[in-house]
C-alpha cells in the first residue's frame, strides 16, 4: 500500500483532523480486519491508506483505527459486521484498508466513517469524503480538509489520507 514511502511531509503544528459526527450507524465491536472486500456483495474495488501522526508529524504507531461505511447499493449493515473492521497502525503509523467504494444514500455525499484513537489517547471521530462528486457542496458535514487523494489503480482505486491526532 504505502511500502516504504515517508510518512507525510508536514510541519510542527499541523492542525488535527477534523471531528465529524459517527452518524447512526456506528457498531461498536467491529472485528481485527482489514480486507473488508471479502464480505462485499460487489461495487468497484477501493483501498484506503495513510498514517496516523501527531501536531508534529511523528508516527503513532499502535494507533486504533476503525471504518464503517454503505455498500454499493448505499445500505449499512445493522445486524453484523459486513463492511466495518478495525486494525491497528504498524510501527511507522501506516494503516489500510481494502474495500469497495460507498454508494451514495439519500441526503449525503460519498463518504467513509473513521474512528482513530492514538495509544492512551481520545478517541477522534471523523468522516472522509471523494473529490469531485456532486453531493459535496450540498452535505452539511462535508468539509475540504477531508477529501481523500485519489489515484486510479489497475485493480480498483486507491484513496490517501493521514490522520494528525
Amino acid at each position: 500500500m504505502l511500502g516504504n514511502k515517508r510518512a507525510p511531509a508536514c510541519e510542527d503544528g499541523n492542525e488535527p483532523t477534523l471531528a465529524r459526527e459517527a452518524g447512526p450507524f456506528f457498531r461498536p465491536n467491529a472485528p481485527l480486519k482489514q480486507d473488508l472486500f471479502l464480505d462485499a456483495p460487489g461495487g468497484t474495488p477501493f483501498t484506503i491508506a495513510g498514517y496516523v501522526v501527531d501536531d508534529r508529524c511523528r508516527p503513532l504507531s499502535r494507533s486504533l483505527i476503525e471504518i464503517w461505511h454503505a455498500d454499493e447499493n448505499g445500505d449499512y449493515d445493522h445486524q453484523g459486521f459486513r463492511l466495518r473492521g478495525h486494525q491497528f497502525a504498524d510501527e511507522q503509523g501506516r494503516w489500510w484498508f481494502n474495500t469497495v467504494m460507498p454508494a451514495l444514500y439519500s441526503g449525503r455525499t460519498r463518504h467513509f466513517h473513521f474512528r482513530v484513537q492514538r495509544a492512551g489517547g481520545a478517541v477522534l471521530t471523523t468522516q472522509l469524503f471523494f473529490p469531485d462528486e456532486p453531493g459535496n457542496a450540498r452535505d452539511w458535514l462535508f468539509d475540504e480538509t477531508l477529501l481523500i487523494a485519489m489515484t486510479n489503480a489497475t485493480d480498483g482505486r486507491f484513496g490517501r489520507f493521514d490522520f494528525v491526532v
